[in-house]
């Protein structure tokens, strides 16, 4: 119990110590870009919230998947923990991309297969939460509820090549297997977007996990209160 205490608060300074020199990279260090202005330092927080977003859903469905083949429930906990830390990266993802393009684009919003995929898997993370939320309890939740991550893993792939696919306004792939030269970009903007992408996952798995370990206490608490209630119940 002491060594996990002391193993949380140890990630936990090294989050915070990446998130300090994150901000610093971005608010300081990392050169005005000549074209965008002050605004482009918005996408070290819309790419990482992206990305752990994409990953966050994928992770649901390898989550899910695994609950019905092995049928234990601590994959329903680790699922449905990373869709709620998801949803909120999401929400951020498509809040710091509008303010992005706002003034680059002169529009909030377009209706590009980029946005709109990304606009659908925000969709599918709030589909699957309130299903669990309304649904009664039991494995028959569990179940349904595993086969609909599935289907946001397969919208992030989407996501990912959709600017290449359908090429419009919204910046080309800069990151990743499939970026070509349009992704290659100057050295402290390759830097700070890498260190902003590792301490936004770091930000990312303290939070599942800490909600991952709250869900198993809620869990345990159902199941005392269960137990005493039944137990009353054989007494009267």
């Amino acid at each position: 119990m002491l060594s996990s205490i002391l193993n949380r608060n140890v990630f936990l300074a090294a989050t915070l110590g990446m998130v300090v020199l994150t901000l610093w990279m971005i608010f300081v260090w990392v050169p005005t870009e000549t074209n965008q202005g002050a605004v482009y330092r918005a996408l070290f927080f819309h790419v990482p919230l992206a990305w752990v977003s994409m990953v966050s859903i994928v992770g649901v469905a390898i989550a899910s998947l695994a609950y019905l083949r092995f049928k234990d429930v601590r994959w329903d906990r680790l699922a449905v923990a990373m869709a709620e830390t998801g949803i909120v990266c999401g929400a951020l993802m498509l809040l710091s991309g509008m303010i992005w393009a706002r003034p680059v684009w002169g529009v909030w919003w377009t209706g590009e297969a980029k946005l709109t995929t990304a606009l659908i898997m925000f969709f599918i993370y709030v589909a699957y939460l309130m299903f669990r939320a309304y649904y009664p309890a039991g494995a028959q939740r569990h179940r349904l509820a595993a086969i609909i991550a599935p289907v946001g893993a397969i919208d992030s792939v989407i996501i990912y090549v959709a600017a290449d696919l359908w090429q419009r306004a919204h910046p080309p792939l800069i990151i990743g297997p499939a970026a070509g030269k349009e992704g290659e970009f100057a050295s402290e903007f390759g830097l700070t977007l890498l260190i902003s992408v590792i301490a936004f996952t770091m930000i990312y798995a303290f939070v599942a996990s800490e909600r991952y370990r709250i869900r198993a206490a809620e869990d345990d608490m159902a199941e005392l209160r269960k137990r005493a209630d039944a137990l009353e119940g054989a007494q009267a």
